[in-house]
């Protein structure tokens, strides 16, 4: 029994450095060398400085920036999750409502408009970096007014939003969408070109 016992603690030490140390670095060495950026993040520099993550939703509250969907963590990437409320909640109902009103009142919309549905509801992980092309579509003309651009200005808008737009993955993997952060970040380069 006691032999038993002392092989097992040596077969669990074993399999400990295994696979909680070798395997893990291992795999850390493969993914910095064969995917370096994924493997550190995605991380978006600008000027040497971290300004976000490609892969990570983050929150632009300003008149002068493209907005995300909604969050149901406050964009913060640590308690990542959705609402986990239902389709027959009350409270999911009501903050529909509350976002659709919103959106058509800050972006000076119809009142009649179709409001696509990732700026109603928060994405499962809360976290989503994307926008569908319709959604950043009916942002375009409050970014502009925001920021000054003339009424030929913003046709130059529209085509910085029609350039920005990513594909389904293989072609076939999910829908047409529009990274937030990256869309952002052509902005202000596009502000400073402007100017």
């Amino acid at each position: 029994m006691k032999k038993h016992l002392i092989d097992s603690i040596k077969m669990l030490a074993v399999m400990t450095v295994v696979t909680g140390v070798l395997y893990p670095l291992f795999m850390t060495l493969v993914a910095n060398i064969v995917f370096p950026n994924q493997a550190t993040g995605s991380l978006i520099k600008i000027d040497g400085r971290v300004v976000g993550s490609k892969l990570i939703g983050q929150k632009f509250s300003s008149d002068k920036y493209f907005w995300p969907r909604p969050s149901a963590t406050g964009y913060n990437p640590l308690p990542s999750g959705g609402s986990n409320y239902g389709p027959t909640s009350d409270t999911l109902k009501h903050l529909v409502e509350i976002r659709k009103a919103d959106f058509i009142r800050l972006n000076d919309l119809p009142a009649n408009t179709q409001v696509p549905s990732d700026m109603l509801y928060a994405s499962g992980s809360g976290l989503d970096p994307d926008i569908s092309p319709e959604a950043a579509e009916l942002q375009i003309d409050r970014v502009a007014r925001a920021r000054g651009f003339h009424a030929g200005e913003t046709k130059v808008l529209r085509e910085l939003v029609k350039a920005r737009i990513e594909t389904p993955q293989l072609g076939f993997l999910g829908e047409p969408r529009v990274n937030v952060l990256l869309l952002n970040i052509a902005l202000d380069s596009m502000d400073v070109n402007r100017e």
